[in-house]
């Protein structure tokens, strides 16, 4: 045999044999005998060692697997792994698609995926070969899982000569097939091991396992859906999905080109119905505006794209009994009621509790009675809901269920602010589950970060005398005798547990005033405080005037402000935790202009550039000493405007009579 031959012999072996593995292992539904498997197998090995520089890495004669992850690294998303918004309702994917209409206008499409219920997945390639594969995380940053995606058969390792680019990122979702899931869950009860409620965890589970030659032995699947690149290299997401496949990845053969949206509600009517018929979970259909002129015309929200959303199929109901209805505490103080079922399987998971929300949904639209059969549904929240009840099962005599109007931790009276549906406990510096709460929130991952501390950590530490508030942790290397005295804290434990509260001191001011638990002000708001204001004295000082007028931050927010900082024990906190080196001043970057050209004028960017990305247009006015804006208002200087504008910011600008420039003409402004 020539070489030539027994290339072509061993890449047609190797695509065959693939195939067989991914039908037998993730369909389980095999198409070939072992007995030809495994002549196939001999005779591709006996080839790969007669011309070896033909043998590639994920041949299917090399094991899988078998590296050792004792840590998963955590890892920053080049682009944000953004959530989409989602709806159960056709009225609101209606109002989404007036949305779109009122900013591009009448000339657009939409592709229709399948939303595949699995967990996202990240990929980079650099020149042709799988360098990185990171989880969603927080969507800023995940966790590095590429040695165990390197076991999933459908996702290549490394690509064949194609006309990508040297340095890409695709999205996808890693899944489990159904048949795949059953077999390998009756496989654990077998053993007698615990089973996976649905191919979902399970997925998620496998997926971060330390030893990858058991992440081999576990089927996974992974279908890619969305293109990263630093140059646009397609107009359209239509084009970048027929254009990945045929650079060899799996993509989902359903996906669909709508012109409208009542092509769009015709694919969703197919689907709601033939998704019982597919191997695999979905549990909705993502839209996506295909231009991606008009995508970025769209822009995003702090959490989502604009262009794209997600309707939910109508999640499965069950009917249970009512047993009991108990209330949480959060740190914010709100008093949370929960309804306490009858145990009853919904949808692939055992349910025991299920979320009443607030007092009007006890007593006003539920009107609940003691020993109640409810309709229970998982409309895509943790905990599932209550619909409605089932009046025909209610006894004669069955007392009405009334909120409670005293704290259940401290036993305070319960108050409800104006306009507000929770009731709240006052008591924030007496109630335990709020001081717990606002400690477990401050050393949590999107705060403080702190290494070696988790919430039942924080509880036991409360329980035992040796925290009462956030500033306490500081000072918790006083206690190393008491520490020792606690059950499972050994030295080793303490010593990371102290370690990783020195290195928070390193956590930027943003991430301190998150921290700090400040009622309404999340995790965007905080970072546009901290922009604004630059340090902790500036916001403390600020008058209600001042911070209502920064951007996003409207007169709710900017009036909790004001009460937390009116607060003599807030401030004594504050001060504490200034002298233990946290930090309270923003750490800004310094720029360097290049001139100051546009020094005291505001721009807008809008559209699509044939020499520059927005991005470089943005750097560029920043640079020449000009400030980017979110909004058009009679304030701005200039409208930078390209192609494939939408009509409705333009409208705007002309009735506005702002200057409208094109990229040439800015950067004639700089000389």
């Amino acid at each position: 045999m020539s070489p030539e031959e027994a290339k072509k012999r061993i890449d047609a072996l190797s695509s065959e044999l693939k195939q067989h593995n991914y039908n037998y292992f993730v369909l389980a539904m095999p198409t070939i005998a072992d007995f030809d498997f495994d002549k196939k197998l001999e005779e591709l090995n006996a080839l790969e060692k007669q011309f070896p520089e033909y043998a590639e890495p994920d041949s299917p004669t090399q094991k899988v697997g078998g590296d050792i992850t004792k840590d998963f690294v955590t890892v920053r998303h080049r682009w944000p792994m953004l959530s989409l918004g989602n709806t159960y309702n056709e009225q609101e994917l209606l109002d989404f698609d007036q949305r779109i209409r009122k900013a591009i206008g009448d000339n657009f499409e939409y592709v229709c995926e399948l939303k595949f219920d699995g967990l996202s997945i990240s990929l980079t390639y650099e020149n042709g070969k799988l360098a990185r594969a990171v989880t969603r995380g927080d969507g800023v940053q995940g966790d590095d899982v590429t040695t165990n995606v390197r076991t999933i058969n459908t996702i290549p390792k490394k690509l064949h000569a194609g006309n990508y680019p040297d340095d890409f990122e695709i999205r996808g979702e890693v899944f489990m097939h159904l048949k795949a899931f059953e077999r390998l869950n009756n496989e654990r009860l077998e053993n007698g091991e615990v089973a996976y409620a649905n191919p979902r965890n399970f997925a998620s589970g496998t997926l971060k396992m330390q030893d990858s030659s058991e992440v081999a032995k576990r089927p996974l699947d992974c279908f890619l859906y969305f293109l990263y690149t630093e140059k646009l290299l397609f107009k359209t997401h239509w084009e970048s999905l027929r254009a990945v496949k045929s650079w060899g990845f799996h993509t989902n053969e359903h996906s669909r080109l709508a012109g409208n949206i009542d092509e769009v509600f015709k694919f969703i009517n197919t689907w709601d119905k033939k998704r019982f018929d597919l191997g695999y979970d979905i549990d909705g259909i993502v839209i996506k505006v295909n231009s991606y002129a008009q995508q970025q015309e769209l822009g995003f929200t702090a959490k989502s794209p604009r262009w794209a959303i997600a309707y939910k199929f109508k999640a499965e109901q069950v009917q249970t009994e009512l047993l009991s209805v108990s209330y949480q505490v959060g740190r914010t103080g709100a008093v949370t009621p929960v309804a306490n079922l009858k145990p009853v399987l919904l949808a692939g998971t055992t349910v025991k509790r299920a979320t009443l929300h607030n007092a009007d949904e006890v007593e006003k639209r539920l009107k609940l009675h003691e020993g109640d059969w409810v309709y229970v549904e998982k409309g895509g929240e943790i905990i599932p809901k209550i619909i409605s009840v089932n009046l025909e099962k209610r006894k004669a005599d069955a007392k009405p269920i009334f909120y409670r109007t005293t704290c259940p931790a401290c036993n305070t009276q319960l108050e409800r602010k104006e306009g507000e549906a929770a009731f709240y406990c006052p008591n924030e510096d007496g109630c335990p589950p709020q001081i717990v709460g606002k400690m477990q929130h401050f050393i949590g991952r999107k705060a403080m970060n702190i290494d070696g501390l988790g919430d039942e950590t924080i509880e036991s530490f409360y329980k035992q005398g040796l925290i009462t508030k956030i500033s306490d942790l500081y000072d918790l290397h006083l206690h190393i005798d008491k520490l020792k005295q606690l059950d499972r804290f050994g030295e080793k434990s303490i010593n990371n547990m102290l370690d990783g509260i020195e290195k928070s001191k390193q956590m930027p001011f943003e991430k301190v005033l998150f921290g700090l638990g400040i009622r309404y002000v999340g995790e965007t708001v905080a970072k546009k405080l901290a922009a604004y204001f630059k340090n902790i004295d500036n916001l403390e000082a600020a008058t209600f005037e001042e911070l209502n007028a920064v951007e996003e931050i409207g007169e709710r927010i900017a009036l909790s402000v004001q009460a937390y900082f009116s607060d003599e024990k807030h401030k004594e906190e504050v001060e504490k935790l200034r002298s233990q080196g946290l930090q309270f001043v923003s750490d800004e970057k310094v720029v360097t202009l290049a001139s100051e050209h546009l020094s005291g004028k505001t721009f807008i960017i809008s559209g699509v550039f044939e020499k520059y990305s927005r991005e470089e247009l943005t750097h560029i006015i920043e640079q020449n000493g000009g400030k980017i804006v979110s909004s058009i208002s009679a304030k701005l200087n200039y409208l930078v405007a390209g192609d494939n504008m939408g009509p409705a910011k333009l409208e705007k600008a002309q009735k506005l009579n702002i200057p409208i420039i094109s990229d040439e003409e800015l950067l004639g402004m700089i000389g």
